[in-house]
């Protein structure tokens, strides 16, 4: 699908085609913004062609999973991110790779399915944030994304905080298997957002001329992403190391347990040691054994085995051993 939006000089938002691309053309000092979601590459190459995108930079935006980036050519600045697709509070995630090709008075975004950010700035703020600049559309785009993933990854905290809960009432292999596989996708949301923010920093720390710092309102969306994206990743970090945290106090409880059931068993096993021991010295068969022909032999030894269980079991409760 090929979409378009033109900001005339005289304000208006005109929504279209391509065929808005040759008004753009005739009339000075417009702007559009060309979205092409979904669109066989042979399109895509063909009309950034147009605009005379550099190759590398064509080839870096076809480019399956390729690293978020910014990089400037001489017509143009590419930006390469992830949005979002689908995103869950158990995050359950799909990401999708967008590019921007930002020109002085255009913005050419491409991505291969549905995205809300992109859905909602043509529905609503697309126009007027396209009569400032193309570049405070790409920031919005980018700015957006960052907020769908945020919302889900809040929404998150109360899963946590219910299995930490569930955690410390009944642990079991189960929710540990829940946590690590959370712990794994947090890795990824981890590195996938040191790579945004880094982006972000880098339009912060540098000029680039499709994206001027001079311009204070640019500066400012400029800003609001990379603190927008700071959040996630100090939020995903927290999160990981909660997780990490829950999977460290499970394997203590266990330990712990497993400590107390061995301690119990070395109990007993202290106890019937003496136990045996005089049931095997009397179970021999000598025929002189002295015990053996006393009347009262085989009583004596069960009151004597009987207060040597009673009294290792009296030592090991003073002791607090069980």
């Amino acid at each position: 699908m090929i979409r378009t939006l033109l900001a005339t000089t005289d304000g208006r938002i005109l929504p279209g085609d391509e065929a808005l691309i040759e008004r753009w053309r005739r009339e000075a000092g417009s702007r559009l913004w060309i979205d092409l979601q979904g669109e066989p590459r042979e399109t895509e190459r063909r009309l950034l062609e147009q605009f005379d995108s550099h190759p590398l930079a064509i080839d870096d935006a076809h480019r399956e999973r390729h690293p978020p980036k910014i990089e400037e050519f001489e017509n143009h600045t590419l930006i390469i991110y992830r949005g979002i697709s689908s995103f869950d509070a158990q995050l359950n995630y799909e990401p999708q790779q967008m590019a921007f090709f930002l020109g002085e008075d255009y913005l050419i975004s491409l991505h291969p399915g549905r995205a809300e950010s992109i859905e909602r700035l043509f529905a609503h703020d697309g126009g007027p944030l396209l009569r400032e600049s193309p570049e405070h559309v790409a920031l919005r785009i980018m700015y957006a994304s960052a907020g769908y993933y945020l919302n889900s990854l809040l929404e998150f905290e109360t899963e946590i905080s219910d299995l930490e809960d569930e955690l410390q009432l009944a642990g079991n292999d189960r929710l540990m298997r829940r946590i690590v596989a959370y712990k794994s996708r947090l890795v990824k949301m981890r590195r996938l957002f040191n790579y945004h923010k880094g982006i972000t920093q880098e339009l912060i720390a540098y000029d680039y001329r499709h994206l001027p710092r001079e311009n204070p309102a640019t500066l400012h969306a400029i800003n609001d992403v990379f603190e927008r994206f700071e959040r996630l990743h100090s939020l995903t970090q927290m999160y990981y190391d909660i997780c990490g945290d829950l999977v460290d106090g499970y394997l203590s409880i266990s330990s712990h347990q497993l400590n107390t059931t061995m301690r119990i068993l070395t109990v007993i096993t202290a106890i019937f040691v003496p136990l045996t021991f005089l049931a095997g010295i009397y179970g021999m068969n000598f025929a002189h054994m002295p015990e053996l022909a006393y009347r009262y032999g085989y009583f004596i030894v069960l009151v004597v085995m009987l207060v040597i269980g009673v009294g290792l079991l009296w030592v090991f409760r003073r002791k607090k051993w069980l």
